[in-house]
Formats: structure tokens, C-alpha cells, sequence
């Protein structure tokens, strides 16, 4: 036992005490072979024998498991050393950039601030009146299987657009007003063009009944787009949201193939960026105003920033993608 003992002590890494381990206790063992030969012993002597084998073994495991303790702490020591990283070395001028979708939301804001909108914020968190039903879409309304909504226990929800901030201040205002509203927004959803949490810009501007018009929405949704784009073409389709009637979908000329037809557009030369309406008077109604008349769009903003910088996987803005991120 005290050869073995000495040769524990003198062990410095973990190979090497795995081998004597191995040694001792394993199939061909010192320890193994000399319980095998129990077999050949009788009475008080295989007794005797046994009992001190039990002993040997007894000691030799704590000693390993003390041994195999203390290395590996040595080890682990050894390796923190390695790897150590000085943070306060200098290693270049290697600056971060900001976020491309922080970069569009600027550029969008920047635009319509220049028209004398004001710049409207809300929370997160909405209930179903400001998110749905001011809107025009009340319960069971098919427009709501478009917006797979989070909804929280006490009957809460995310917003699933930044509508609701048009509501809120419409309920806290009197006309005219101009606003535009970015922000979060969080719809279940998850693939190559559709992320659980998104960005959008929603604008709204209302004043007198008659003061404005589809004419006042084309003009300045045209001009925003190639503000954005450069030299692209614009077409406003017909579609439906409950909340404006009127309501178009807006199109730009593809800015990859530059109407030509590509995979990116599907052919079409046509891209889909935004949509837009008169505001419906049943969202006046829901917020107490009368003899009134606005517009209002709104828009993806990593859909915008994905055009823009040449981005194709919409996921790029979310993981670590330091061409995106970096």
C-alpha cells in the first residue's frame, strides 16, 4: 500500500492517474487479481486476507478521489491561465455600427419630422379595445386571424401593430393632427420573412371633414418612397384593412431588377411595401370625433431595411449575424 500511496502523490495529471487507477483496480489489477485469489485460501487466513483487501481498497479510492480533487483544480488553474483575455489590451480602432433597422427607423423619422409630424411613442402592452376593437376589427372580425396575437393571463396582449398609438392620442387630442408612430410590434410568427417581434411605422393625419384626402396620401407616400429608394416607381393598389375605407396596398417598382422581373419580386418587377387608406369614420366614432376626415399608412420597418441594405433572410436582424449586427 505504501508504494501505491507514493505513486498517487507523485501522479501530476489526469492520464496518468487514470492509468494507475487502472492498474490497481482495473480488470487486470493488482487489487483485481490479488481478490481473485482469495479462491485459494481457507478459513481465518482467506478471512484475514479479504478483510485487509477491503482495507487496501477502502484507502486507495480516497486517496484517488483526493488526488483526482486536487488535480483537476490544478487543471482547471492551468487552463483560466491559458485563456486569460486582458480586456484593457488595445487591439485596433474596430468601431460597432448602429443597427440597420435603428438606421431605417431614423431615416423614416427624419422625413416626416421635416414635415412638421410629431414624433408619437406607446406601450407594449395593450388591451383589446385600443388594439382591435377602436380599430374596427371587434371580436371575430377575419381580420384577426391575420394577427396571431400574444395574449397574457389577465387578459392583456402585445400590440400587434402601432395602431393603437393613433388611438391614444386621438383620445387625448382634438384636430388636426399629424403624427407618425414607430415601435415594437409581436405577432406569432417565425420564418425567412416574418419574425415574433418587428418594427413598424404607422402615420396618421387628420383635420376638418374635407381638409384631406386620397389625393393628400398619394402625394406624400410617393415622395416618401423615393426619398427611400431613389428612382423607383409607384402604384397603389385596391385592397381592405377595417380601419381605413379606402384602402390600397403600395408597390414599387423591384429595386433589384429595376422592374425587369427577378427572384427577389417573383417576376413581377413589383415589390409591396406598405399600406395605407382613408381612416374608416368608425375609428372616429370609437374616439369620440366628428365632421372629420384623415389618412393613415403604415409600414415594415425591417421589410424596408431588408430592400435598402440588400438583406435576404429577415432573421439576419435578430441573430448574430455581425455583417448585420457587428
Amino acid at each position: 500500500m505504501q508504494s501505491i500511496k507514493e505513486k498517487i502523490q507523485s501522479v501530476a495529471n489526469s492520464q496518468d492517474l487514470e492509468k494507475l487507477k487502472v492498474e490497481v483496480v482495473g480488470k487486470k489489477g493488482i487489487l483485481t487479481l490479488a481478490f481473485a485469489d482469495l479462491k485459494n485460501l481457507n478459513g481465518e487466513a482467506k478471512q484475514s486476507r479479504a478483510k485487509e483487501l477491503n482495507l487496501f481498497k477502502q484507502d486507495f479510492e480516497a486517496l484517488f478521489e483526493a488526488k483526482k480533487g486536487e488535480i483537476r483544480t490544478l487543471e482547471l488553474a492551468q487552463k483560466l491561465q491559458e485563456e486569460n483575455i486582458d480586456v484593457s489590451l488595445f487591439v485596433g480602432q474596430r468601431r460597432g455600427k448602429e443597427h440597420y433597422v435603428n438606421l431605417m427607423i431614423e431615416k423614416i423619422i427624419d422625413y416626416f419630422i421635416a414635415l412638421n409630424f410629431e414624433l408619437c411613442e406607446g406601450g407594449l402592452v395593450e388591451d383589446d379595445f385600443h388594439n382591435f376593437e377602436a380599430l374596427n376589427i371587434p371580436k371575430f372580425h377575419p381580420a384577426r386571424d391575420m394577427q396571431d396575437t400574444f395574449y397574457t393571463q389577465d387578459g392583456k396582449l402585445l400590440r400587434t401593430h402601432t395602431s393603437p398609438v393613433q388611438i391614444h392620442v386621438m383620445k387625448k387630442k382634438t384636430p388636426p393632427l399629424k403624427i407618425i408612430a414607430p415601435g415594437a410590434v409581436f405577432r406569432r410568427d417565425y420564418d425567412l420573412t416574418h419574425s415574433p417581434m418587428f418594427h413598424q411605422v404607422e402615420g396618421l393625419v387628420v383635420d376638418s371633414y374635407g381638409k384631406v384626402g386620397f389625393s393628400h396620401l398619394k402625394l406624400i407616400l410617393e415622395d416618401f418612397l423615393k426619398y427611400i429608394f431613389g428612382d423607383i416607381v409607384v402604384r397603389f393598389r385596391s385592397s381592405f384593412f377595417p380601419f381605413t375605407e379606402p384602402s390600397a396596398e403600395v408597390d414599387i417598382s423591384c429595386v433589384f431588377c429595376k422592374g425587369d422581373g427577378c427572384r427577389v419580386c417573383s417576376h413581377t418587377g413589383w415589390l409591396e411595401v406598405l399600406g395605407c387608406g382613408i381612416v374608416n369614420h368608425a375609428v372616429f366614432e370609437s374616439v369620440g370625433y366628428k365632421d372629420v376626415s384623415g389618412y393613415a399608412f403604415g409600414l415594415g420597418v425591417e421589410r424596408f431595411a431588408m430592400l435598402y441594405y440588400g438583406i435576404n433572410d429577415l432573421r439576419s436582424f435578430f441573430e448574430a449575424d455581425l455583417r448585420v449586427i457587428g
